[in-house]
């Protein structure tokens, strides 16, 4: 079964929505990407956030790649973007917890505390999961190139 732009789409914010974990890196640099956790608003699907340190090298921001793989290893993403600080007080406030707070000695009002906004540009996405034929066919040599046919797709986010 063919799968439409719509139908990967979805199944990309619903997988990063069960695993918000990718690797972000700046373009044009030669620093490594950097595990991140997005904090991701069902609303927002055109961007999501990061807390990150002003001393991070992420922190000058600009163009950004990130890249996420699905906890199932069925779906996998390149997205590309831009970072930007984030300024709004009520954004930070609404992704801050425990979790968030362990890493900032100085609570919420941390001196070094960051919030980056990492606006989406185009992502490109593969779809991996084959069906029990598709399984059977890889498991004894055979052909599934056409099974991951419309399996991928370049989109706007």
């Amino acid at each position: 079964m063919m799968s439409t732009q719509a139908d990967i789409r979805e199944r990309f914010w619903a997988d990063l929505g069960s695993s918000p974990f990718v690797m972000v890196g700046l373009q044009g640099v030669q620093d490594h990407s950097l595990p991140m956790t997005a904090q991701l608003d069902p609303a927002a699907n055109h961007c999501f956030w990061f807390y990150t340190a002003k001393d991070n090298r992420l922190a000058p921001g600009g163009a950004a790649m990130a890249q996420f793989v699905a906890k199932d290893h069925a779906l996998f993403a390149c997205i590309d973007g831009v970072l930007t600080p984030e300024t709004d007080p009520a954004v930070i406030d609404r992704y801050w917890s425990k979790e968030v707070e362990a890493w900032y000695p100085g609570g919420r009002n941390d001196p070094n505390l960051l919030m980056l906004r990492f606006d989406l540009g185009t992502a490109e996405i593969w779809r991996a999961d084959l069906s029990i034929k598709g399984m059977f066919k890889m498991m004894f040599g055979g052909d599934v190139r056409s099974e991951m046919k419309g399996k991928h797709t370049e989109i706007a986010l």
